[in-house]
């Protein structure tokens, strides 16, 4: 799986059919499931964006997680992140994995993220053409990805 993480002032999702969805302080993830990709990979990734210390302390530091300062989160699923370009300027996206297997994985890395936080998480339609607006706070932007995990 991979993710870019943003640590936003607000975000919102809108899909057709589905109702606009938006939260305010905290992290928006995109994350894409990769084919061959396991409930470890979710595991993996939700505990890493959960705890990863984005926010600033008192002394102005990022050194408290979205736990510490009880922030939002949404994740929307986004297939284009494992778009390749080696060969020509159309993106190849192979390496996704179809609906099938994307579909539960992405549904258990939100279940294991609210798990860990405690409470509902924000997402987006999976498969839908949605509308993504956000503030990016910092600008603090972050890559994950399990199979490279020195990102």
């Amino acid at each position: 799986m991979r993710a870019v993480v943003q640590r936003v002032s607000s975000a919102s999702v809108t899909a057709i059919g589905a109702p606009r969805t938006a939260i305010g302080r905290g992290l928006v993830v995109l994350a894409a499931v990769e084919a061959g990709d396991e409930a470890a990979d979710a595991e993996w990734l939700a505990r890493k964006f959960v705890q990863l210390r984005l926010f600033p302390d008192d002394a102005g530091r990022m050194n408290r997680s979205l736990s510490d300062v009880a922030g939002d989160l949404m994740v929307v699923s986004q297939f284009t992140l494992l778009g390749t370009v080696r060969k020509g300027t159309r993106p190849s996206y192979n390496r996704s994995a179809g609906p099938d297997e994307a579909i539960p994985l992405y549904e258990a890395l939100v279940a294991r993220a609210e798990s860990l936080l405690g409470r509902p998480v924000a997402t987006g339609l999976f498969g839908a053409d949605m509308s993504l607006a956000l503030t990016n706070d910092g600008p603090v932007t972050i890559i994950l990805d399990t199979k490279r995990k020195d990102y």
